[in-house]
């Protein structure tokens, strides 16, 4: 049970930024329980270990937009420095740097929430695929209800006044009729 907590607690945490899903260097520390201090220059001696698709710094109006949206990162906005943002794999390398039982504990956390938000996705685009498809049986079925229904009002009409009588009439030459 803890672990569906924490699960929803790092899901909370996950932001997508330049089209990766990502988590701010400082909720990272928090899950860890370092500074994020102490985060960042266990990765600037091993920066090696993070490359760009691990790891990048945002950019101030990032920060701006991050400090904005998220109420839980209020405390950025009077930071000098620019946060970090690590990926899935950065976070892993980051619990593998850290060298503690928590850090790896949280990494595998970590990591176990972005593959379920991936799978997540994954369902939801099958779902979206499913809607669409539905939708276009439906739209037809729409079109051809409307015609019944238009058939049936066509029926349901009392018919007017017959200029002509029902049945023969004689024509007779010289009558008019």
């Amino acid at each position: 049970m803890t672990e569906i907590i924490a699960t929803e607690s790092v899901a909370q945490r996950i932001l997508v930024l330049r089209g990766q899903k990502v988590m701010v260097d400082a909720d990272l520390a928090e899950l860890y329980g370092v500074p994020t201090k102490a985060l960042n220059q266990a990765v600037q001696r091993n920066i090696d270990r993070f490359p760009a698709d691990f790891m990048f710094r945002l950019t101030q109006t990032e920060k701006t937009e991050v400090v904005t949206n998220c109420d839980h990162l209020a405390r950025l906005k009077y930071s000098r420095t620019l946060p970090y943002a690590f990926t899935e794999h950065g976070a892993l390398m980051l619990g593998n740097v850290l060298k503690s039982d928590r850090a790896v504990e949280v990494s595998l956390l970590v990591v176990r929430t972005f593959v379920q938000l991936r799978e997540m996705l994954a369902t939801n685009k099958e779902l979206a695929a499913k809607l669409l498809e539905l939708e276009r049986k439906v739209s037809g079925h729409d079109q051809a209800i409307v015609g019944l229904m238009n058939g049936i009002r066509q029926l349901m009409k009392q018919p007017g006044d017959m200029s002509r009588p029902i049945g023969f009439t004689a024509i007779i030459k010289g009558s008019k009729t």
